[in-house]
């Protein structure tokens, strides 16, 4: 009798990475973070808006919606920058306890755990804020007088992800080379203030944060630069790879 032939089983060199990946992303979504930021935004940003439409209603007032939009969608970024540095530096530094396990024991390269955490909370920062800000857009749109555009929503929606993107690969670095949660959160805002205020020093043509927010109700009516807004998001894109290659490597060289 034949014996019987058992096939091969095929691993993928991958797989590790997009097990922590999920994992990462379904830990995100319950944590408590997490939650009160969506709950305080939604809560603030909805009290905003009823605010501004009754003013619309009662009073007669035109109230042009890019303006209060951008005002809206540019304190929602900046107010949730607080709660997007700790998802983002507590992404590895809160592992400390397991992390020799997770890394050492279950067949994962620190290059994949890394970009594994990188990845997963990028994603989750970026489709959070994009999906409250675009159906705050929606909401402007039909609630308040009617001066906004689909292309200029889409760019203004893209040009505040590339920051928050560049945030969220710079705290999950800081958070990988710190030896703890607190300290990492403590580097990176001493970090961003004082970036902040080294780029108040540039000349007035570099694009800064506080210049392209402050074009952001131009940029939602559809009147901006192509060519300007391209760099800006790609200069984030270029800060979040150099951020996270560099904590990579850091990290791959970092006792566990």
């Amino acid at each position: 009798m034949d014996a019987a032939v058992v096939a091969p089983i095929r691993y993928s060199r991958w797989l590790p990475y997009w097990a922590v990946l999920r994992t990462d992303i379904r830990q995100t979504l319950r944590s408590w973070v997490y939650r009160l930021w969506v709950v305080v935004t939604i809560l603030a940003a909805g009290g905003f808006l009823l605010y501004r439409f009754g003013v619309h209603r009662e009073a007669g007032i035109v109230q042009p919606s890019a303006v209060h939009t951008s005002d809206l969608i540019r304190v929602i970024a900046l107010g949730s920058l607080a709660l997007i540095v700790v998802l983002s530096v507590s992404a590895i530094s809160s592992e400390k306890g397991t992390l020799a396990d997770s890394v050492l024991s279950r067949g994962i390269s620190r290059y994949q755990y890394f970009m594994a955490k990188w990845h997963a909370r990028t994603l989750v920062v970026i489709a959070t804020f994009s999906t409250m800000s675009l159906i705050l857009l929606v909401a402007f749109h039909f609630l308040l007088a009617d001066d906004l555009t689909f292309r200029g929503s889409m760019a203004g929606v893209m040009t505040l992800s590339a920051m928050l993107a560049a945030v969220v690969a710079i705290g999950v670095t800081v958070g990988a080379v710190a030896n703890s949660t607190v300290v990492g959160i403590t580097i990176l805002w001493i970090f961003l203030y004082g970036t902040g205020i080294l780029m108040t020093l540039l000349p007035n043509t570099f694009p800064t944060p506080e210049k392209m927010l402050s074009r952001l109700p131009n940029v939602l009516r559809g009147s901006y630069d192509l060519m300007s807004l391209s760099d800006w998001v790609a200069g984030g894109a270029i800060v979040a790879i150099v951020a996270g290659v560099f904590g990579m490597l850091v990290f791959s060289r970092k006792d566990v």
